[in-house]
């Protein structure tokens, strides 16, 4: 276990990001995924595949953030396992284990999608980076904010969006990020899709912001 990760900052991350890592996160021992390599290959796992699986877990293998305001808090921490798919539709691969039990799997999807996955893929954010970034920028907010509303169901579609710019380094693809001159919006869409549930739709709405916290250092 290493519980100083400001050497130990995965790449590729804005400032506030590898801030939040380096801070609140911890590395947790993960089993390598080389001991399973010939497992998976037995039974037809693409050998692509599992080097996909091992670049993600030399990237971001044990590392345990602070949890999600959504998705029950996201993964535990990374751990790449139960890769499924085929040559047709492309291959995912656990992203790792679910903190408590919802009815969901966190993956990797084939292009290197982070989503959620049911009877149906749905896909969050276009990277991992672009979901670490979202839990970095949710903690910020809710730092900085001087008020936090939460808005469900069809009441999401009422926020009124014309006068904001998407925050593009979320990555965001079914949930997206919003900045405006003193607030900033996430909204939570992946449940809702997954699950055929659209009354789980989410807006987390962070007001009463200034400069540094609409922003956290991240040049426009």
């Amino acid at each position: 276990m290493n519980l100083n990760l400001i050497n130990d900052v995965p790449d590729g991350l804005t400032r506030r990001a590898r801030t939040f890592v380096s801070v609140h996160g911890i590395r947790v021992d993960v089993r390598p995924v080389a001991e399973h390599r010939q497992w998976w290959l037995d039974r037809e796992v693409p050998s692509a595949v599992i080097d996909r699986m091992t670049a993600f877990q030399e990237r971001w293998g044990g590392l345990l953030l602070p949890p999600a305001p959504q998705y029950d808090g996201g993964p535990k921490y990374f751990d790449p396992d139960s890769p499924e798919g085929s040559p047709a539709e492309g291959w995912w691969f656990e992203a790792g284990m679910q903190r408590t039990a919802v009815p969901y799997s966190f993956m990797i999807g084939p292009g290197g999608e982070f989503g959620i996955h049911t009877d149906r893929w749905v896909p969050l954010h276009v990277t991992v980076e672009g979901w670490v970034e979202s839990l970095a920028l949710a903690h910020h907010a809710a730092t900085w904010a001087k008020q936090v509303a939460k808005v469900t169901g069809d009441d999401v579609d009422r926020i009124a969006l014309d006068a904001f710019e998407p925050v593009r380094e979320v990555r965001g693809l079914v949930d997206t990020w919003w900045r405006g001159t003193d607030s900033l919006v996430a909204i939570y869409s992946g449940e809702a899709e997954a699950l055929s549930f659209p009354r789980g739709r989410t807006a987390l709405v962070y007001s009463g912001l200034d400069e540094w916290g609409l922003r956290g250092g991240v040049e426009p």
